[in-house]
């Protein structure tokens, strides 16, 4: 836990939110909990003269996802959006950037390559000022989306297979934007089979509790340590505080784990989760429905 308590609030995001366009029929037409906006919508200001800066050095296609977001942004009500696009250190170090940020209600990275946005980002004036404001303003919102929310952590996963079986060595960590120190965050993490690669890096971090966040699925996470989950999908927590027997020391690489006690919960809209404490919390609407039906 960071020894000052972030004031703004962090909102990770699994990926393939809700942009308005239907692209995702199976949830907009199948999925009960799926609301239009719901997600995007929380980095909207009331007022409209304020700004919404969205990062997309993580895309390799930054005009393309400029047009996807402005579109959405202005069927929502706001009127300024603007887009930094940094391709190298030496853009991070114009001063036009950390003067727009320092005025922007929100900053959102969106997706692409997580390591390219950390390795570009990392040490540079932008990533101090984006730091300074999430720490120190309660009105401030910064926000990722695929990897830019992968990239959220003092420690960042960036490279990883999908097996069937959790194989030793097919996980890459590195240092993240610094926003939250006690997670590792991976995205698309239900429809790409990611479980095996999120508890392989939990458990070479066992200190670190694991977020695998669903897409069209988010985390507003307030105080630093207080998350709500938003959207349609769930978001997995993985915490290895109470892990037993592993052969993850001694296994050679290519090779299976085993794991034991590894503790799993499941968060879908309205859920919470305490990170100080590893507590999940139910919703309100379950709790009330409970309520009722015990009469």
């Amino acid at each position: 836990m960071p020894s000052k308590i972030p004031k703004g609030k962090l909102l990770i995001i699994g990926g393939a939110e809700d942009k308005g366009k239907g692209e995702e029929p199976d949830i907009v037409n199948k999925n009960k909990n799926f609301r239009h906006h719901e997600i995007l919508k929380q980095l909207v200001p009331k007022n409209k003269k304020k700004t919404i800066e969205i990062v997309t050095t993580a895309s390799s296609e930054p005009d393309k996802v400029s047009k996807r977001y402005k579109k959405v942004f202005i069927e929502m009500g706001a009127k300024n959006i603007g887009f930094i696009n940094m391709g190298n250190n030496y853009e991070t170090r114009n001063p036009l950037f950390t003067k727009r940020i320092k005025k922007a209600y929100a900053v959102l990275f969106s997706g692409g390559d997580q390591f390219r946005l950390s390795s570009i980002l990392g040490n540079t004036d932008v990533l101090r000022v984006i730091l300074e404001r999430y720490m120190n303003d309660k009105d401030f919102i910064v926000a990722g989306t695929s990897a830019g929310a992968a990239a959220a952590g003092v420690l960042m996963m960036y490279e990883g297979e999908n097996n069937e079986a959790i194989l030793k060595g097919a996980v890459k960590v590195s240092s993240g934007l610094g926003f939250i120190d006690f997670c590792i965050i991976d995205t698309h993490f239900i429809k790409r089979g990611r479980f095996g690669r999120l508890s392989e890096a939990i458990v070479m971090n066992p200190t670190c509790i694991g977020i695998g966040l669903g897409e069209d699925t988010a985390l507003l996470i307030t105080k630093g340590k207080e998350a709500k989950c938003l959207g349609s999908g769930m978001v997995i927590i993985i915490d290895g505080k109470d892990v037993g027997h592993t052969n993850i020391a001694y296994a050679e690489n290519d090779t299976p784990l085993c794991i034991e006690s590894l503790k799993i919960h499941v968060l879908c809209n309205g859920c919470g989760f305490r990170f100080s404490d590893r507590k999940f919390i139910p919703s309100k609407e379950n709790l009330r429905i409970e309520k009722k039906l015990k009469g």
